[in-house]
């Protein structure tokens, strides 16, 4: 197995990560979910990531289930043999309402404290070892923010700290403020990135190379796109089947964004080239994913056990030269505006 250091920090963590943001919906069930990580675990994967707003799609119904599953799952194996990661949720004037502590969610000291407080009770452990913002706050100074975040290091409930959803002048004035203000530095980001969504290889590719920042890609399979069960005559079970025709503008919106007419086609392609080079769909579009100096270490996802054969097969795996030159022509010759 080969373990990968997370940016300048002392966390060794497997190429693939188990992500767990639907644990506590009715699929998978409890049971099924600790199925699911004891799949992953026995299979070689150390690293597990939540959040304090999982699962998804997020509810103030819901809110903090996942992490509770995820903390009793952690009882049955050894704590140190474990690298967890949890997030708290961004600030309210983000690109939705996160449905906790009544919508006013910020990234300042008092959420901050709160939210960690809540997410150590629910893993029920001592310390959680990546700490992310789930998404930037664009109105708290990131002077405060990091300012709390230290604090959590200093006292050892949180090993290293990282963001999630950030840009790159984001990212960057994080970098200048640690350093100047000699706090804890974000060594992580964990945004979307698939072979249907590579904006992160421009300029925020550039800063975790540059910078010794961990790129932790969440969806290589674009939601499932990639997997090709939307490509199927009659569209497959996914949670965009249901969000095409949700009352929630966002679900619309995200079912819009990663499933459509040129997402598709180029799916098509590249099942294409899964076929052609023997190789399934799902483990080629995870081991590109993982692939590259700056990646860590992808996040997968899973409802059953069964699903994570294909995604696990990724952990060890190097796509040719060949075949990612074919995944490249694809892409250049359908672009798609993906955020």
């Amino acid at each position: 197995m080969e373990y990968r250091y997370i940016g300048k920090s002392g966390l060794r963590v497997s190429p693939i990560c188990m992500g767990t943001m639907t644990f506590g919906t009715q699929t998978p069930s409890e049971k099924e979910a600790f199925a699911i990580m004891d799949k992953a675990y026995d299979a070689g994967v150390n690293f597990y990531d939540t959040a304090e707003l999982y699962p998804v799609p997020p509810s103030g119904k819901l809110a903090g289930l996942t992490e509770e599953i995820v903390g009793r799952w952690l009882k049955s194996k050894p704590r140190e043999s474990v690298i967890l990661a949890s997030k708290v949720a961004g600030a309210a004037n983000g690109w939705f309402v996160p449905p906790i502590r009544h919508g006013l969610t910020a990234i300042d000291s008092f959420h901050i404290e709160r939210a960690i407080e809540g997410s150590l009770k629910r893993l029920d452990t001592d310390y959680i070892d990546l700490y992310q913002m789930h998404w930037p706050d664009n109105i708290v100074p990131i002077e405060e923010s990091l300012k709390a975040f230290d604090r959590l290091v200093q006292s050892g409930k949180v090993r290293y700290i990282g963001t999630s959803n950030d840009t790159a002048y984001g990212t960057t004035k994080v970098l200048m403020t640690s350093e100047h203000k000699g706090y804890a530095r974000f060594e992580s980001i964990q945004n979307n990135f698939s072979l249907l969504n590579r904006r992160f290889l421009d300029e925020l590719a550039t800063v975790c190379k540059k910078e010794q920042i961990s790129l932790l890609p969440y969806s290589p399979l674009a939601g499932g796109v990639l997997s090709g069960k939307y490509n199927q005559s009659s569209v497959g079970q996914g949670r965009f089947s249901d969000y095409v025709n949700s009352s929630d503008k966002r679900q619309r919106l995200m079912a819009a964004r990663f499933m459509n007419e040129r997402t598709l086609a180029s799916t098509q392609k590249y099942l294409k080239i899964a076929h052609d080079f023997g190789i399934d769909p799902v483990t080629m579009a995870t081991a590109w994913s993982k692939q590259f100096s700056f990646v860590a270490s992808t996040i997968i996802g899973a409802t059953t056990p069964a699903q994570l054969d294909a995604t696990l097969a990724a952990m060890n795996l190097t796509l040719s030269d060949e075949l990612l030159k074919a995944c490249d022509a694809v892409h250049n010759d359908i672009l798609y505006p993906m955020g």
